[in-house]
């Protein structure tokens, strides 16, 4: 597998609910994330590649459900890819894309208030 897209937004350290404030380049570099969350396509084509049957798609795979041109597609798969929600594995001609798993994850973590983390850590 060849990996060619890279992550250019890296998360950010501390949480903006860990109950101190959080800096700037953090809550920076944690707004293009959650912007690049904020959009109903995007949405849905990681809902669409997350349920695609090995967790993969390529645009092709993706403007029809869509609806989209896939210029369209493609420049929405491109800003997920930058805040390094998708990885790319260009197979060919084919560009297939896939969920990271873990920067879902610390997105979830960074939106989570400790207390409620530690509960659920606990049980």
């Amino acid at each position: 597998m060849e990996d060619v897209g890279a992550a250019k937004t890296a998360m950010p350290v501390t949480s903006p609910l860990a109950g101190e404030p959080i800096k700037r380049a953090d809550a920076e570099r944690l707004a293009g994330v959650l912007k690049a969350f904020a959009d109903p396509a995007r949405l849905r084509l990681l809902s669409l590649i997350q349920s695609a049957p090995e967790g993969e798609a390529s645009v092709s795979d993706l403007t029809a459900p869509l609806g989209l041109s896939q210029p369209t597609v493609s420049h929405h798969l491109r800003i997920l890819t930058e805040a390094g929600l998708l990885e790319r594995d260009k197979r060919g001609v084919w560009v297939y894309y896939r969920l990271v798993p873990s920067a879902i994850t610390a997105v979830a973590e960074l939106l989570t208030p400790a207390r409620k983390r530690a509960t659920k850590k606990a049980r």
